[in-house]
């Protein structure tokens, strides 16, 4: 089984590898004194893994013993060239616990599975793994389809048997790539969709994959635009049920789209944002979205619920980079923006 095998690298790297590499003074949990706080990291940061995801799952499962059992606010992972960490909160503080070169090494090479685009990421939501497959000539980054492996259902029994996985590839369609560093995962109605980029013609649109009529395929898409475009997020955002936030690069724009049904429709739009950006749980319920401003001098707290209203807006020590992620939430939570300089700011709303 290809994700079962993946999944078990991932956790074998972490615990072969030794994980806590000897770097001094890096156990010790980093506390915030202010609104904005770099992490005592000693290397430049390059690559985030978000809580939830699969090299954070396995990192959080490997029985490192730096880590608590059962993490509040899950487990952020991240490295660079000469080195890596995994953080997690320790009470109202970020603790940074270093990652052996090693553990790193095994932990990036598993989450791209035999025969998927070079220098791609699988997506894991319980027996469905998902993934860009088929490169093309016209464009290195761009992938032909998207391949769905599905773990079916086996019976109980006294002996072992093989559990049958159901493969599907959905094409891209003619002129056109899939593309993107992953595909993502979102609820819809009920149901598991998956979320992918797709470029045709110098323009980008985002294709939503799921089943219709029992088969794995393109059930809608959301409409091309000029430039790059990034799905930001997803989540109830107030309104009830999961929808998308978009961030179209070029033009700083984001977008809240609602997809119930698979029909997607904007529900409203803002000026003046940059990807990346990532969902924040609030105090009582309801959901926020954290991002850098078009600049990326700031980072934007962002309400998307009856419309799109920044509530906050603070002032980072450097611009934003190209990763975010958020240990817990409300207002214990712990906004992690890497910088383009390579540090990380740990921000409190």
């Amino acid at each position: 089984m290809c994700e079962r095998a993946g999944a078990a690298r991932l956790a074998r790297a972490a615990r072969i590898a030794g994980l806590a590499a000897p770097l001094a003074g890096l156990a010790a949990p980093a506390r915030a004194e202010s609104v904005v706080a770099l992490l005592p990291l000693p290397f430049r940061v390059t690559q985030v893994r978000d809580a939830g995801s699969e090299v954070a799952v396995a990192v959080e499962t490997s029985g490192l013993p730096q880590l608590p059992r059962r993490p509040a606010g899950g487990v952020v992972v991240m490295w660079g060239e000469t080195g890596g960490a995994a953080l997690t909160l320790a009470g109202d503080r970020v603790a940074v616990v270093p990652l052996s070169p090693e553990a790193i090494e095994g932990l990036s090479a598993g989450e791209t599975p035999r025969g998927a685009l070079a220098g791609s990421r699988r997506a894991l939501s319980g027996p469905v793994t998902a993934y860009l497959t088929g490169a093309t000539a016209g464009d290195p980054a761009g992938a032909a389809g998207v391949t769905v492996r599905e773990r079916q259902p086996v019976a109980m029994s006294a002996e072992p048997k093989p559990v049958p996985v159901t493969t599907t590839t959905v094409p891209a369609g003619a002129d056109a790539v899939f593309t993107g560093e992953t595909v993502r995962t979102v609820d819809i109605d009920g149901a598991l969709h998956l979320v992918v980029v797709k470029a045709r013609a110098g323009s980008e649109s985002l294709a939503l994959i799921g089943r219709e009529a029992g088969a794995w395929r393109l059930r809608a898409e959301i409409p091309a635009g000029p430039g790059g475009l990034s799905p930001a997020a997803s989540a109830d955002f107030g309104d009830g049920a999961p929808s998308l936030a978009v961030v179209r690069g070029a033009e700083g724009v984001l977008q809240h789209w609602s997809v119930a049904g698979a029909r997607p429709a904007l529900r409203a739009e803002a000026r003046g944002y940059a990807a990346p950006a990532a969902p924040l749980a609030l105090d009582g319920g309801g959901t926020a979205l954290a991002l850098p401003t078009l600049d990326r001098a700031a980072l934007a707290l962002v309400s998307l619920r009856g419309g799109i209203v920044e509530r906050a807006r603070v002032a980072l020590p450097a611009p934003a980079g190209p990763g975010l992620a958020v240990l817990g939430g409300g207002r214990g939570a712990h906004i992690l923006v890497v910088l383009a300089d390579g540090r990380v700011a740990d921000v409190r709303p």
